[in-house]
């Protein structure tokens, strides 16, 4: 490009000057020869002049691009030396490789035969000593199985008893500490409260006010109310029957405000029925908001509070349920505390674990599953749906806030006086207690004792030894953890004893 523009300025010029010259001559054409000359003379000077110069910028232009050719060789040829040096090293390193490669597979093959050679003298030697002894390898490694576990296996009992006992002094010093810590804090009445199922008649006057008429008040109120009313069971009583004390609470109430009103026909009835359920309903909530303040829980949602209250009215083994969940609450608190887990949350769950008994009558299933799904219906954390749920083992423990309300169940149930079992009952826990002992075989003996708090087990020496015994005591306490409901804790004791008698004649 640099070459062609001058030559192409030199052609215009040319151009030029020509198309002068002959616009000039054609308007000129017979006076002004002469100076068309001088004009033609002056375009090729000028155009000749233009053509040089070109000619020599040609030539620089050339003459700087064969440099610059020749600088690019030159960077080429060091390239091209330099690729052919690395070309020859790598040559010679993949030289070095096939021959380091080389002498691996012949190494390799050398431990091979190694090997093989060293498993044949191994053969060798071993079917010579069979041969020697007379024994195969099997049989010698059982005769050496036996001998070994013949020697050890005092050391391995007395090592299991020692960790055992080590084990257990260090949980039991622990546990017991944060237990008599928590009940020590904690003093609540031993008897409980029951619920009141009889009235005393003032006069025979009155059982035939409530009668009435041909039965017409009785039956009024028991339509009313929904529980069985019984005047001539029991001289100079009523008795109130009903699955539900809610309702036998509101027909108690109703039945004493109809005696002291003295009138008693159904429109009194149906009145006086109406003013117990208020004052029940009333009472129930007072209840629940009293039972939530004592513990010091907040934000616990209306209708729980209502159902938490109805428990004041139910008993479990005699023992009033709203006072056992309040008696919980108060040692879970305290446990929390000692081992550093959420206070709120296991008081919480504590207070609410038997929540599911105020409606059991009404929805099937058991009442841990129940007050879970209450917990949950009504917004209660997850941890205190868990720690409801899994109180009685209907699902695993997986908090300590879970273990905590488990644990404060037994031991409010468990306490003495708190709840009344018949003697028929006991005796039959007796006798399965002792039943569930004497299943598992080389048993000579086993008694129930300590109210059943301990089954004591006496085995047959020849035909359990220390280890079995050892083993004997967890599978009989996991049949009972697996077969039997109980409060507290069973201890399982295994007695093993060998005697050793000879004569002196």
């Amino acid at each position: 490009m640099d070459i062609l523009a001058p030559i192409l300025a030199a052609l215009v010029g040319l151009a030029g000057g020509a198309g002068a010259v002959f616009v000039y001559n054609k308007k000129n054409e017979n006076g002004g020869k002469n100076k068309a000359d001088d004009l033609v003379r002056k375009a090729k000077n000028e155009a000749l002049d233009i053509v040089s110069r070109a000619r020599k910028e040609a030539a620089d232009v050339a003459e700087k691009s064969k440099n610059e050719e020749d600088e690019r060789r030159k960077e080429w040829k060091k390239t091209e030396n330099r690729l052919s040096e690395r070309e020859s090293l790598l040559d010679g390193k993949l030289d070095q490789l096939e021959k380091k490669s080389e002498r691996l597979v012949k190494q390799e093959k050398e431990i091979e035969d190694l090997k093989t050679e060293i498993r044949d003298i191994r053969v060798k030697q071993q079917e010579k000593l069979e041969k020697i002894a007379g024994l195969t390898k099997a049989d010698a490694k059982e005769k050496l199985m036996a001998m070994t576990e013949k020697d050890i296996k005092e050391d391995l009992v007395g090592l299991v008893k020692k960790e055992q006992e080590a084990v257990k002094r260090d949980v039991d010093e622990a546990v017991q500490s944060i237990l008599v810590t928590a009940m020590e804090r904690m003093s609540s009445e031993v008897t409980a409260d029951r619920t009141i199922t009889a009235l005393k008649l003032p006069d025979d006057e009155m059982k035939g006010r409530i009668i009435g008429k041909e039965g017409r008040n009785i039956q009024a109120l028991q339509r009313a109310t929904g529980v069985d009313i019984m005047v001539d069971d029991t001289p100079g009583m009523v008795v109130l029957s009903s699955f539900d004390p809610i309702r036998r609470q509101v027909a108690r109430y109703a039945l004493e405000r109809l005696m002291k009103d003295g009138r008693i026909n159904p429109t009194s009835i149906e009145e006086a029925v109406a003013k117990a359920e208020r004052e029940i309903d009333k009472e129930v909530m007072r209840a629940g908001e009293d039972a939530a303040r004592e513990v010091g829980i907040v934000g616990i949602p209306h209708e729980m509070l209502h159902l938490l209250g109805e428990l004041k009215f139910r008993t479990s083994y005699g023992q009033n349920v709203l006072l056992h969940s309040i008696e919980m609450a108060h040692m879970a608190g305290m446990i929390a505390e000692e081992i550093g887990a959420d206070k709120r949350v296991a008081k919480t769950a504590t207070l609410l674990h038997d929540i599911g008994k105020a409606v059991t009558h009404k929805i099937e299933g058991k009442h841990a599953e129940i007050g879970a799904e209450l917990a949950k219906k009504y917004g209660l954390p997850d941890e205190v749906v868990h720690a409801i749920a899994a109180h009685h083992d209907d699902i695993e423990p997986t908090t300590p806030e879970a273990i905590i309300v488990k644990i404060c169940d037994a031991l409010s149930a468990a306490r003495p006086g708190a709840r009344n079992i018949s003697a028929e009952n006991f005796a039959e826990r007796m006798k399965d207690l002792e039943n569930i002992a004497t299943s598992f075989p080389g048993i000579d003996k086993a008694y129930a004792i300590s109210a059943g708090r301990e089954v004591r087990v006496v085995v047959e020496p020849k035909a359990v030894d220390d280890l079995t015994a050892l083993k004997l005591a967890r599978d009989i306490a996991d049949k009972i953890e697996a077969t039997m409901s109980y409060p507290g804790v069973i201890k399982v004791n295994v007695i093993r004893e060998t005697r050793a008698i000879e004569y002196a004649k």
